[in-house]
């Protein structure tokens, strides 16, 4: 289960926009690149937060989130439904995400010793689930978007953890266990992708 089944509802919420963006010129790469663009620029602005102690701007984060999920949404009905698909975009939506997430997960490990490393075992292990779903396309014909821990359902969780330090939580065990669960279910995610990818492999043979 993952939030990533809400998307073609989201999407039918966000067509109309992406109809008049086509209409204007705007292109599903010119999307893809100002969200990568946009995660970069908070994520930097959240590092120099968490280093100087001005939590607060962490209430950037979930807005951040809402927004970046609605500009990949748009990206993608651009491409498909607009015929602005191509090999580069293919290219800039994969990397532009892991770029994205990596920007935006790593100001948590400034807030916390002891959170650092699971802050970066975290990203690695998106990082990788995102690579197992990437693999389900030569395998299967389509990419793997299984949960439980999918972009849309870290993005939730680390919307919830700026949520948090913004309003004054002070970082300590219960930011350290829940990075640990994130690990944990990202790494239910890679088994369920890898495992799922190879059963809808073998369905497709004659």
């Amino acid at each position: 289960m993952s939030l990533y089944t809400l998307k073609p509802r989201f999407q039918a919420l966000l067509r109309p926009a992406a109809g008049a963006l086509q209409r204007r010129g705007v292109t599903a790469n010119q999307v893809t690149v100002a969200a990568a663009a946009g995660s970069v620029v908070l994520g930097a602005l959240l590092a120099a937060a968490a280093w100087t102690g001005q939590a607060h701007f962490f209430l950037l984060l979930p807005v951040w989130f809402f927004l970046r999920m609605a500009l990949n949404a748009i990206d993608g009905m651009l491409a498909r439904e607009f015929g602005q698909s191509s090999t580069l975009g293919a290219y800039l939506n994969e990397l532009s995400d892991l770029l994205s997430d990596a920007a935006l997960y790593l100001p948590f490990a400034w807030l916390d010793e002891s959170g650092a490393a699971l802050t970066l075992l975290v990203i690695f292990l998106a990082n990788l689930s995102e690579m197992a779903g990437v693999l389900g396309i030569p395998a299967t014909g389509e990419r793997r978007n299984d949960g439980p821990m999918g972009k849309s359902d870290r993005a939730l969780v680390f919307g919830l953890l700026g949520l948090l330090v913004g309003t004054g939580s002070a970082p300590g065990w219960w930011l350290t266990g829940l990075l640990s669960i994130v690990a944990l279910l990202l790494l239910v995610t890679i088994a369920n992708r890898i495992r799922y990818g190879i059963a809808a492999s073998k369905r497709r043979r004659p």
